[in-house]
């Protein structure tokens, strides 16, 4: 790939980076609001779900500490299957994340005091940096693609600590509420 085809790859990737930027957020927080047990169809709830979907993003967050210490020993392609992997993690728990809240009645935190507002702190973050990582995942995937590593750096230095907190976060979100999961 030469330097003149990247940028129009890029700005092709660019549009669908836009759209996806913002009709997943969109698409996500509509089907969270549905719930098919309220409308009433006969779903069994997949509450078996959430310890796997949480498990997952554990696994995300140590595939990006593995990525990272691949990249800064020169293991490119390891760097690049970590990355790739992650991303499908990252999809993975999405899906399964949507599937439970639209069979599964609502989880209401319990805890009291200090706790609580220290679990909303860390929930209200983890969403809106969910929803901040998209695009940042996305162009820094693109620039590695495009081979633009010089661009893809500067933007791979913002994605992965806002990724890997956005994991980590998503693993401490359900350990703080999976004592109120109805079962």
């Amino acid at each position: 790939m030469n330097n003149q085809d990247s940028p129009i790859n890029e700005k092709l990737y660019n549009r669908w980076i836009i759209v996806l930027s913002i009709v997943i957020p969109l698409v996500v927080a509509l089907l969270f609001s549905v719930n098919l047990q309220k409308l009433g169809y006969d779903v069994e709830p997949l509450s078996f779900l959430p310890p796997i979907y949480a498990t997952i993003n554990g696994f995300t967050a140590i595939l990006l500490i593995a990525a990272f210490w691949a990249v800064k020993n020169g293991k490119l392609k390891l760097h690049e299957n970590l990355m790739k992997t992650a991303i499908g993690c990252s999809v993975l728990f999405l899906l399964m994340y949507v599937a439970y809240h639209m069979t599964s009645i609502e989880t209401k935190y319990g805890g009291e005091g200090t706790l609580k507002y220290v679990y909303f702190f860390i929930l209200i973050t983890h969403i809106v940096l969910s929803i901040a990582v998209i695009p940042l995942v996305l162009i820094s995937f693109v620039r590695a693609l495009s081979k633009r590593f010089d661009k893809h750096r500067k933007i791979a230095r913002i994605t992965f600590p806002i990724w890997l907190y956005v994991a980590v976060t998503g693993v401490v979100v359900y350990l703080m509420i999976s004592p109120y999961y109805q079962n």
